[in-house]
């Protein structure tokens, strides 16, 4: 069975020129569970969830959740929706038609600009060498990119680590060439000799890396952790309106990914069905991707402390994103964490 597009990661919809009405704020998650208050109304009819999704193998806890019934155990319905890209699902979830979502840090500080009530209850996955930048053997550093040009979807996920990689490199995107192609494409052409560059993702990156004897990973989001994160996000609404319905999804998550431990062979055969690959397909391409337990999640989104807290990346991307042009002014990310969720295990 040939392996999908996995274009969650195509293309992003930065809503350029969208300002916040007020500058990001480092400071502590949105609340705590001392800080909840009564749902103002929670029926039968709002434990259902409209999931936005696209074809990712983050999502494979989801499914997996939903297939062993740990949604429904705790009195949800979950309704899935496909989208070709996570963007697309931005109309909908500001309308309320769509109450959740898993953008990667670049949308989430996107949607922090132009002003969309959100939350992040939970971490979905980290790219730990899921997402990469391939080069041909005679090309040494990133430095070396300088003059070259890089193959990959301008205004994706991948072209904004790109720049990233760049800028640690001291180089700049108007000192390589950009070559605006989609990612499976770009793939090809490296592949085929066309280009001696390409910054694309599972599952192109590894046939790529494979069918191009004559190159390597020269730098993966191995050695940037929290560069390309996906993160479960509902309206704020939603949430106040619906906590046990937030609740029962984020607890059925965690179920589900104590199962992929425990059961992995019957856990991949349920998560492959719908991403359309194969059990062992899915198993070697989620190697190079973190689904982050508990303890990962409190250090991620509750815990200032630590190394991988989320803030802290999310405000060295909304700056990235100002200087690159894509938001106009920093938004308020002081609001956008809320950790009773994940406190409540």
């Amino acid at each position: 069975m040939a392996s999908p597009s996995y274009n969650r990661r195509q293309a992003l919809c930065l809503m350029g020129g969208a300002a916040a009405s007020s500058f990001l704020h480092a400071c502590s998650p949105f609340s705590t569970r001392s800080t909840y208050r009564s749902p103002k109304r929670e029926s039968l009819n709002s434990l259902r969830i409209n999931a936005g999704v696209t074809t990712w193998i983050g999502n494979s806890a989801l499914y997996i959740a939903k297939e062993k019934g740990f949604f429904s155990d705790a009195g949800l319905e979950l309704n899935i929706r496909k989208f070709n890209v996570v963007a697309d699902s931005f109309p909908g979830f500001d309308v309320g038609q769509i109450q959740l979502i898993p953008p990667v840090t670049s949308e989430i500080v996107a949607l922090a600009a132009n002003q969309s009530d959100f939350r992040i209850v939970a971490m979905m996955d980290l790219s730990s060498g899921g997402d990469a930048i391939l080069a041909r053997n005679s090309i040494d550093d990133i430095q070396s990119f300088k003059g070259k040009r890089v193959a990959v979807t301008k205004g994706g996920v991948s072209h904004f680590f790109l720049l990233q990689v760049l800028e640690d490199a001291g180089l700049t995107e108007a000192e390589v060439g950009i070559l605006d192609i989609e990612p499976e494409v770009a793939a090809r052409a490296y592949e085929a000799g066309s280009v001696d560059i390409v910054c694309t993702y599972s599952p192109f990156l590894e046939k790529a890396n494979v069918a191009q004897p004559d190159g390597r990973i020269i730098y993966d989001t191995s050695q940037k952790p929290t560069a390309i994160a996906d993160a479960y996000v509902f309206s704020a609404q939603f949430i106040e309106e619906n906590y046990r319905a937030v609740e029962g999804f984020v607890s059925g998550i965690f179920k589900a990914l104590d199962f992929l431990v425990s059961n992995r062979d019957d856990a991949l055969a349920i998560a492959a069905e719908p991403l359309g690959i194969l059990p062992d397909e899915l198993d070697v391409q989620l190697q190079g991707i973190v689904l982050p337990d508990r303890q990962m999640n409190l250090d991620m989104l509750a815990n200032p402390q630590s190394d991988l807290y989320l803030l802290k990346s999310l405000s060295a991307m909304s700056y990235f994103l100002q200087k690159q042009g894509q938001v106009a002014t920093l938004p308020n990310l002081s609001n956008i964490i809320d950790t009773r969720f994940i406190s409540n295990f």
